[in-house]
């Protein structure tokens, strides 16, 4: 199993909890990351939202490219996983900001390609927001063109969300980032299948992550010959020497208000999201249905649930703990060594 964690740009995770010791600085995520890659952790997954959605739009949030530069000038070993929302990005730009990256990062820089979903963040932000499907078509001409531009020069495509003539992307990346995707439409699965190299998804149960593992490695094997390189999914853990006393952090996090800064996004997103499970209002108490895997309770319990995500199809975790600082040594230390023994 691979280990994971969201790099907390909203200043947290918690809908519910307003300060959780976790300001959205570079001061607080240059010390998450420099700790994460002391720690061995082999990823962070740096979202992409102009607006914040865990604590309100009107709250402050960080850009995500701007981070990925950044953290990846201060780690040695974490791969960066970018999000990227083709809607907000020139595909000739993009790659050309890519190429930088690779030599800042050593090639440590992947994308997580990702289908807008805020229709009031592509209003405020000037994003383009086709209808549901259309965006994974947009997504996916979006790659073409980064894989075209990053390995052939010059470069054209014609498509019908971009048009590109000749045009050249010096130096080229010593290897091209890996693209990561993940939706759970029918249109979703199928598109992802076809363009991404590894599968992200929002919580889920084991029988659930097992049923969408071998649904998507089975499309991918038709369409590209080959299974994920990884299937990974959002989740927010919680470990104490008792499980009472995790089940006591559960309780506090989970506490709802509906009339939070953050309520309006999250009704939003299951508007204009084709889900393939219901997300309850406890669910929204913490993003991507992270709470949903229920990776609650004594490192040895934890650790056993992973262990059966694993042998159902999962070999990599995104982490979300609050506050993240405490948490990451907390996981390092007691669970991913049960993990991995």
């Amino acid at each position: 199993m691979r280990f994971g964690y969201w790099t907390p740009v909203y200043g947290g995770f918690l809908r519910n909890i307003e300060d959780e010791g976790m300001p959205p600085t570079w001061d607080y995520i240059k010390r998450i990351s420099t700790q994460a890659d002391r720690l061995g952790f082999d990823l962070t997954l740096v979202p992409e939202l102009y607006l914040n959605d865990r604590k309100g739009p009107e709250a402050p949030s960080l850009e995500a490219w701007s981070l990925a530069t950044a953290i990846a000038a201060v780690t040695d070993q974490i791969e960066v996983l970018t999000a990227i929302r083709p809607g907000y990005h020139n595909p000739q730009v993009t790659a050309k900001r890519l190429s930088t990256l690779a030599d800042i990062s050593g090639d440590r820089l992947s994308l997580n390609v990702v289908a807008a979903w805020w229709a009031e963040e592509a209003k405020q932000f000037g994003g383009v927001f086709p209808s549901h499907d259309d965006r994974y078509v947009h997504c996916r001409e979006f790659v073409d063109a980064l894989r075209g531009l990053l390995t052939e020069s010059p470069y054209s495509q014609h498509g019908e969300y971009f048009d590109i003539e000749g045009t050249v992307v010096e130096p080229k990346p010593a290897r091209l980032p890996q693209f990561y995707a993940g939706g759970e439409s029918e249109g979703g699965r199928e598109a992802i299948a076809g363009f991404a190299d590894s599968y992200v998804t929002h919580g889920g149960t084991i029988e659930e992550i097992r049923e969408k593992a071998a649904d998507v490695n089975a499309r991918r094997e038709r369409l590209q010959g080959g299974p994920f390189g990884s299937i990974g999914m959002s989740a927010y853990i919680i470990i104490r020497d008792t499980e009472a006393e995790a089940r006591r952090e559960l309780e506090r996090i989970t506490t709802v208000d509906p009339n939070s800064p953050g309520y309006a996004s999250f009704e939003e997103f299951t508007t204009h999201s084709n889900l393939d499970v219901e997300v309850s209002k406890r669910e929204y108490s913490v993003g991507t249905r992270a709470l949903r895997p229920e990776l609650v309770g004594t490192p040895e319990q934890v650790a056993e649930k992973i262990r059966a995500y694993e042998e159902a199809g999962l070999n990599l975790l995104l982490i979300q703990a609050s506050p993240l600082h405490e948490e990451l040594e907390r996981i390092a230390t007691d669970l991913i060594p049960l993990v991995n023994d």
